[in-house]
């Protein structure tokens, strides 16, 4: 069976999401950190990995950005989850007895509003994982201590839910990353395929000029190509310069694309396409 590596401990939101992209017929392979994710797909201990890389309220995963540069690998595929977060406290514990609130700092920043006015003298404590706060929790045995974390949390491990639904805004989705070693592994896309139905990954540098961006920019504005993200990290070795991540609708074989991208390479030190792969339906 298909093995796929993902950040967390089973109930993450990341397993969820690996579950939603190939199907129940894998075997999902649960990873303490994102780069041990990366590392097990980079050598082969798995066949793919799924990592997130922004959610509709908390934004980029700067750390994942960096890793796709670090690492020669691919993206292959994306996928959208709708995230409901569920506080956890063990049997018997209510809302007046919880002085702190641990998870993920993502979780616990998507429900910054709803625990302030919850539990607004309760401490916030950041832990590897949302699923491995529950079952910190439980091991534990804090009485003192709620958790945040996803319903299937519950099935695994047991903790009454006290609250459901306590993200700040009910538009909450997360949109992971498929990787792998090899840039085709689904097979390449239909001759007929409508080219709206792609999406292709770029990081690109360029020598910090003025109107540099603007340019680099236009070569996908001059042919009406939708780019549906930027996001700047930091060139390691060169101060206040720095990597675009770019994403945009259409396939890198497109006639449409090539021409954008020979444009963007002739005013470029870097260019390297991360991937071309069929863009995730958004969830109602």
């Amino acid at each position: 069976m298909t093995e796929v590596a993902f950040q967390g401990e089973p109930g993450a939101y990341s397993e969820q999401a690996a579950f939603d992209f190939f199907g129940a017929g894998i075997v999902t392979v649960p990873r303490p950190t994102f780069d041990a994710v990366f590392d097990d797909v980079a050598c082969g201990a798995c066949a793919f990995g799924v990592v997130p890389m922004e959610n509709s309220l908390g934004g980029s995963v700067h750390r994942n950005y960096d890793l796709l540069m670090r690492h020669n690998l691919y993206v292959v595929g994306e996928v959208i989850v709708r995230i409901r977060w569920y506080l956890y406290a063990l049997p018997g514990v209510r809302l007046s007895d919880i002085r702190r609130v641990i998870s993920h700092w993502q979780a616990l920043a998507q429900c910054e509003r709803t625990l302030s006015a919850l539990l607004p003298s309760a401490e916030r404590e950041q832990v590897y994982d949302t699923a491995g706060s529950v079952k910190l929790l439980v091991e534990a045995g804090w009485r003192d201590t709620a958790a945040i974390a996803s319903r299937r949390a519950q099935e695994l491990y047991g903790a009454p839910i006290l609250r459901e639904g306590i993200e700040d805004d009910a538009t909450n989705y997360t949109r992971f990353i498929v990787l792998s070693r090899e840039p085709n592994p689904f097979g390449a896309p239909e001759p007929e395929a409508n080219d709206a139905d792609y999406k292709t990954s770029i990081v690109y540098a360029m020598r910090n000029k003025p109107g540099a961006l603007f340019r680099s920019l236009a070569a996908f504005a001059l042919r009406d190509i939708d780019l549906t993200k930027i996001e700047s990290r930091p060139l390691q070795g060169s101060p206040w310069e720095y990597l675009f991540y770019v994403d945009f609708v259409g396939h890198a074989r497109s006639p449409h694309c090539e021409r954008a991208l020979a444009h963007l390479a002739e005013m470029t030190t870097l260019l390297r396409i991360l991937g071309s792969y069929r863009r995730a339906k958004m969830l109602d």
